[in-house]
């Protein structure tokens, strides 16, 4: 499923290529990590060093990356193909 472009402003206050935060949090598994990677691999590859912090009870964790970004259009991709995997719950 294509999710529609939204009419975000990123063009606006970035300058590409530029570093870009991404805060992932899904269901804790032992692959959630190796997932989110693995998808951004095939869209932006590079060497990345995720942090992942637990939530109190253990049953979700957030994954915090940066991945250096070219276009408006490649954030909405990453925000895209991350959010599409099944145990993701936000990307922000």
């Amino acid at each position: 499923m294509v999710k529609p472009v939204k009419n975000t402003k990123f063009d606006e206050y970035l300058e590409f290529p530029c570093p870009f935060t991404f805060k992932i949090m899904g269901v804790a598994n032992v692959n959630l990590t190796d997932q989110v990677l693995t998808k951004l691999q095939a869209i932006a590859p590079g060497d990345y060093a995720p942090k992942v912090k637990p939530s109190s009870k253990g049953t979700y964790e957030s994954i915090t990356v940066v991945v250096t970004v070219t276009s408006k259009e490649h954030i909405e991709q990453i925000y895209n193909e991350i959010g599409s995997l099944e145990d993701v719950r936000y990307v922000l």
